[in-house]
């Protein structure tokens, strides 16, 4: 049951993030609404990189922060960020299919370096870690196009701009 919960979770909010992707200005990636935000096209490569931490979970028992970098070269084209995330999608997809609830329930660690940031069964871990996490940047993500006026996809209902269409 617990499986069948977090897959249709993940491909509910996966679908709804590559919505959001979709209306990414390509003239404004550099574009960040304040100086101590990402750039446009830093958050939006930075969800990508959300997906690669939700595949660790189901590949590692334990992730470590202090052997990945913190930030990569932000992606500049809609396209590429299209592409990297479908694939990463699959990936997680395919880790999804494969786990059964065993696996789920094993204990996940994220640290940084000795810090213990978190240890929780791998539902957990995959929930918090990597959806809500996802999720929080899709909502930074939605404030960035309102700002630039870019309409904004509903995401759990029809958002102010699909409803006055």
């Amino acid at each position: 049951m617990v499986k069948q919960l977090i897959v249709g979770d993940a491909t509910h909010e996966l679908e709804i993030t590559r919505r959001i992707l979709e209306r990414l200005p390509e003239e404004h990636m550099s574009w960040k609404p304040h100086e101590k935000s990402m750039t446009l096209g830093g958050l939006a490569t930075h969800l990508i990189n959300l997906l690669n931490w939700q595949i660790a979970i189901f590949q590692y028992l334990e992730f470590d922060l202090s052997t990945v970098p913190l930030r990569r070269k932000p992606l500049e084209k809609r396209a590429d960020v299209l592409e990297e995330f479908d694939a990463n999608v699959g990936k997680v997809e395919k880790l999804l299919t494969e786990c059964d609830e065993k696996t789920l329930g094993e204990e996940w660690t994220l640290r940084h370096g000795d810090h213990i940031i978190l240890r929780e069964p791998r539902a957990i871990a995959f929930r918090t870690f990597g959806l809500s996490h996802m999720v929080h940047h899709r909502a930074q993500l939605g404030v960035y196009l309102r700002l630039l006026d870019i309409p904004v996809p509903g995401f759990y209902g029809p958002s102010a701009d699909e409803e006055a269409q």
